[in-house]
């Protein structure tokens, strides 16, 4: 969308079929569009380890981004305060606050490489991994909470550096295989708790 309104307004439109529970400008200006106690259509088919059905277990947040830019400060301001309160509310933990593009591999593709995960972890409202010894990646993915069907190395490998490595490009090395062997050893998908996309 061109706007953080039209974004809005699209996502309130019945005929969108789609809607999120927050929308955040770019100027940190917040909409409520969904009752956190109601499930908002944000992820469409989206899985996470042992959920299916992203949209029925999540909290959906809408940024408002081109994706070719930095987000700004209003709005990671606005985000973090949002996600502090979520994360209380819901006890959600900071590894289960995920992007579309984490649980909907080659088909969503926000919050986008710009989008600052390290700045949401700093404050333990996400999780960051350190290098460790290289691992099986795909085994490591899918233990951490990616859903990667057959056929999808190319997708998983690019979600995961969208969100751990945005600067990487080439093939499958080892420090992908590290950051994820880290992931899967500090934070395997363990059970159907709740989480934020």
């Amino acid at each position: 969308m061109t706007s953080a309104s039209g974004a809005r307004d699209w996502l309130c439109n019945p005929e969108a079929e789609v809607s999120a529970h927050y929308v955040i400008a770019e100027d940190g200006h917040l909409w409520q569009l969904v009752s956190e106690e109601d499930r908002a259509w944000h992820a469409g088919a989206g899985a996470w380890g042992g959920i299916q059905d992203v949209n029925s277990h999540s909290i959906g947040i809408e940024i408002a981004n081109t994706g070719s830019q930095p987000f700004a400060d209003p709005q990671m301001r606005v985000l973090e305060n949002l996600l502090r309160g979520i994360m209380t509310r819901w006890d959600i933990p900071a590894d289960r606050v995920i992007g579309h593009s984490d649980c909907a591999l080659g088909r969503k593709i926000d919050p986008g490489r710009r989008f600052d995960w390290l700045r949401l972890a700093r404050q333990g409202l996400a999780i960051w991994p350190d290098a460790a010894m290289p691992g099986d990646f795909a085994k490591d993915c899918a233990a951490f909470g990616y859903v990667a069907e057959q056929g999808q190395q190319d997708q998983l490998l690019d979600a995961f550096r969208m969100r751990f490595r945005p600067w990487a490009v080439g093939p499958l090395d080892d420090m992908d295989r590290g950051l994820a062997a880290d992931l899967a050893a500090r934070w395997p998908f363990q059970s159907e708790t709740d989480f934020v996309v």
